[in-house]
């Protein structure tokens, strides 16, 4: 995608790491539209409207019922992969969260706290909710279940702090989300 111009980066972090960005308003549009498209095809009436106005009013159940029929019907094993998968689901969802672009600054991968957070949604309105979201998938080497996997994702967000740019903000409504993977199997965490 860098090659083609698809993505360009803005910033090399470490090693390999490199912070990327979609170069201009009509490549950004293009992303938005397949994306769209995926949900219009795949996912009758679940369309990317519903689903992010359910996870911008905290109607939880839903967005989280809607987030795992999707994963179901649209990737294939081959999609996510095994050595990329947890950038897989990050990158969907990133995509997936720019249809937020006019009430939200949707932030990936930035330093906040003691670490790096996955997506941080932060509202162009104080007094609405923002989010922390964390993306891990399940290791069997390292945990016997996709709920340690939570537990360890929930952990990591607690001990780095990464609600605290958001505080520091002034924002106080901060509901952070963990998804878990484990091929195609989602399971989510909610929490304060």
């Amino acid at each position: 995608m860098l090659g083609t111009g698809y993505l360009k980066v803005v910033e090399h972090i470490e090693d390999d790491i490199y912070k990327v960005a979609i170069p201009n308003y009509e490549i950004k549009y293009l992303f938005y539209d397949i994306i769209r498209t995926w949900f219009s095809d795949k996912v009758p009436m679940n369309d990317l409207r519903s689903i992010l106005k359910d996870l911008t009013t905290l109607n939880m159940k839903e967005f989280e019922e809607k987030f795992k029929i999707l994963v179901r019907q649209m990737f294939s094993f081959m999609d996510v992969g095994e050595n990329n998968a947890e950038n897989f689901y990050h990158a969907f969802a990133l995509g997936m969260l720019v249809g937020l672009k006019d009430t939200y600054y949707v932030n990936s991968n930035r330093e906040s706290g003691m670490g790096r957070y996955d997506i941080m949604l932060e509202p162009k309105d104080i007094n609405a909710n923002s989010f922390i979201m964390e993306f891990k998938v399940y290791k069997e080497d390292d945990e016997e279940t996709i709920e340690d996997t939570i537990n360890n994702a929930i952990k990591q967000i607690e001990e780095k702090k990464y609600e605290s740019n958001l505080q520091e903000k002034g924002f106080k409504n901060i509901t952070k989300m963990v998804f878990a993977f484990k091929g195609k199997e989602v399971k989510m965490k909610i929490f304060k």
